[in-house]
């Protein structure tokens, strides 16, 4: 049999990983010389390393985060209330495998979104499941989602997601059908999975924000209880990297 059908065959079988380092050994003359269970060793490699590149793929395509970031791109140079230490503790994902939360809060422009995205992104490179949405984008999707009668499914899928980052907190009060959806969406992932909030408001206005307040104590409690808490600090990046002055 020809290697050429082997390798179609491979292909069929969609184990790409095999097809290519297949072809690979097969143009590097190096690897002839290796025995056949180290040829077959590499091959195995090659299939499990394509096979977790199409995990992170397909898990960064449904994450749909606002910014393109990793963890190893974090800026420490401004002061910001960053730790090295802290955010390596963040960036191992313990968090989200034990299914706490965390709260990361500052003024605009120190870089919240990026963080929280970064963080997904190393959750996905961990394997797991991650979801962004910014929180005005999520209600109006629950209020479509209400319409068309496709509710219990959207939040049925959220309740499964291991970390969904909830973006731009606080920025309009949500009414009571959204405060209801929250609870909702909260009570299914409680002790369950992971959530991220990033907001510009400190955890302490957030039951202000939120309005009613039996409803508050309740969201709350769901959210805050096992949080972690990153609050930034200082003037806007955006500021500083324009050179303009944050006075």
């Amino acid at each position: 049999m020809k290697i050429e059908h082997t390798i179609q065959n491979l292909r069929q079988l969609k184990l790409t990983g095999l097809a290519d380092g297949l072809e690979r050994q097969l143009a590097q003359p190096e690897t002839h010389s290796l025995s056949f269970e180290e040829r077959v060793a590499l091959l195995v490699d090659c299939e499990i390393t394509a096979r977790e590149n199409r995990k992170l793929g397909r898990l960064l395509q449904q994450a749909k985060f606002r910014e393109h970031a990793c963890v190893e791109d974090i800026d420490y140079r401004h002061s910001r209330g960053l730790v090295k230490s802290q955010m390596a503790s963040f960036a191992s994902c313990d968090w989200v495998r034990k299914s706490q939360n965390l709260c990361i809060t500052g003024p605009t422009g120190t870089g919240k979104t990026f963080l929280a995205c970064a963080l997904g992104n190393q959750a996905c490179r961990q394997g797991l499941s991650a979801k962004y949405f910014r929180l005005p984008r999520l209600f109006e999707a629950l209020r479509v989602a209400h319409g068309d009668g496709s509710f219990l499914r959207l939040a049925a899928a959220l309740a499964k997601i291991d970390l969904v980052v909830l973006d731009d907190w606080g920025l309009q009060k949500p009414g009571a059908q959204e405060r209801n959806d929250l609870l909702e969406i909260l009570e299914d992932r409680y002790n369950k999975h992971a959530t991220l909030v990033t907001s510009q408001l400190p955890v302490k206005d957030w039951h202000g924000f939120l309005g009613d307040a039996t409803m508050a104590d309740a969201i709350l409690d769901r959210l805050v209880h096992n949080a972690h808490k990153l609050p930034l600090t200082g003037d806007s990046m955006r500021k500083k990297t324009r050179g303009i002055d944050a006075s």
